[in-house]
């Protein structure tokens, strides 16, 4: 049991007063130091997520393109199933992306301006610029790109070879016709195309339609956010 014997009394002069910053060269090493190995640390927490999304897109895409292609009698819905599943995936990657280039971009403020510098002294770059720019960024963070130029840059890197994939699956599929358990063959007219494009009562010309422009809304999106030279320049360093 506690008793007021137990409790000690804090006297005015022990209170908690503002907080200690760097007074020297050697203290402010040090808190540079601890900080970039923690925002590398969420930088890389970040780019772990973003790992896992793109390996759960190719686990998806193999495993609706082996059900769909594992016999002449599965539906063309199952490859339409898939691409709408890529897409959401590819949103909320586009969504982790942006994170982590907020992160990214610090850790290669402090890289490029600081221990750059160490390594190679003859750039004079004022420090106050920089300083002052990882500052304000802390105090007020923000997204360093929009939505549409993540989903850009990850369609560049790895999803637009899974759309590819999946769109030259469905072109196969819609255009060869089952004869028979067994055999098919190449389609020899635009009736036979869109009927077998026919996904239940919707026809077979809205999903024509549909795919052509989703896949014309990505190529937009790819050719309007091209990567600039740079520091953002796309590469093979760059994710």
């Amino acid at each position: 049991m506690i008793t007021e014997k137990d409790i000690t009394i804090r006297p005015e002069s022990a209170k908690i007063g503002p907080p200690i910053f760097p007074t020297n060269s050697v203290e402010f090493v040090n808190s540079l130091s601890h900080y970039y190995r923690g925002e590398l640390s969420r930088m890389m927490s970040w780019r772990d997520r973003l790992d896992r999304t793109t390996n759960w897109a190719i686990t998806g895409v193999g495993a609706m393109l082996s059900v769909s292609l594992s016999s002449a009698q599965s539906h063309h819905g199952v490859l339409l199933f898939a691409i709408v599943l890529i897409f959401m995936l590819l949103f909320i990657e586009s969504r982790r992306y942006r994170f982590f280039h907020v992160y990214r971009s610090r850790v290669r403020l402090i890289e490029r301006n600081y221990y750059a510098r160490i390594l190679s002294p003859r750039d004079s770059i004022d420090p106050v610029h920089w300083m002052t720019q990882l500052g304000e960024d802390l105090r007020l963070p923000r997204f360093t790109m929009t939505q549409n130029q993540a989903m850009a840059r990850r369609l560049r890197r790895n999803y637009s070879w899974l759309f590819l994939i999946l769109l030259l699956a469905w072109i196969l599929k819609t255009t060869t016709s089952v004869l028979q358990p067994g055999s098919s063959q190449i389609i020899h007219s635009a009736g036979e195309l869109l009927n077998n494009a026919a996904l239940g009562y919707i026809p077979g010309w809205l999903v024509l339609v549909c795919i052509l422009s989703f896949y014309g809304w990505l190529l937009y999106i790819m050719l309007k956010h091209r990567e600039t030279a740079g520091e953002l320049a796309y590469g093979e360093v760059h994710v």
